[in-house]
């Protein structure tokens, strides 16, 4: 593995352990295996550190979903498998989850710039602008449907994480809870 990847798994364990505060960048160096100044040749400062951790996450959850989704034949469709597939990703990689949930509602979220967070988000308000040009979904602001969503998406996750069901109850409550989530915004 190498270095840069031993401090960003490192700071991801540490951060959702000890907040952002509470984790100095030499607790992250010593967890790393890696001296503080390997830490600082990779990441000028920890603020950079997450946010580096931040992107890294999010490109590789975009990756998960773009990997798992893309078989749908009708737009309900389409919502449905990113639905699955985001509260599947989320269970998969439960510190990577809590990760971005800290990171939303801290201070470094400011940091983002505008663009690059509207960039990231563009293929999935594109399909919200669709289904409402469609006259599929219901004709609201595109960042309100986005946060209906997210918000099922992470409440879903904090139920099934506090609940041990089979596999084919998770899948049940998940395709439930979807159906749910339509009847809102349809």
């Amino acid at each position: 593995m190498d270095k840069r990847k031993q401090i960003l798994d490192s700071a991801l364990k540490l951060f959702v352990e000890y907040g952002f505060h509470g984790t100095p960048t030499s607790l992250i160096a010593k967890e790393a295996g890696v001296a503080n100044g390997t830490l600082f040749h990779y990441f000028a400062t920890k603020d950079a550190l997450v946010i580096a951790l931040y992107v890294d996450i999010k490109s590789r959850m975009a990756l998960y979903l773009s990997e798992q989704t893309g078989t749908q034949k009708t737009y309900k469709d389409t919502i449905r498998e990113q639905y699955i597939a985001s509260v599947y990703w989320a269970l998969e990689n439960k510190l990577e989850f809590r990760f971005t949930e800290q990171f939303k509602t801290s201070p470094f979220f400011a940091q983002i710039a505008p663009k690059e967070i509207e960039e990231s988000l563009k293929p999935f308000y594109d399909m919200l602008y669709a289904g409402i040009s469609e006259k599929i979904i219901k004709p609201q602001p595109v960042d309100l449907l986005f946060t209906l969503i997210s918000s099922q998406t992470f409440g879903l996750n904090q139920y099934l994480l506090s609940h041990q069901f089979s596999k084919t109850k998770q899948h049940q409550v998940i395709s439930d809870t979807f159906e749910m989530l339509w009847a809102m915004i349809t």
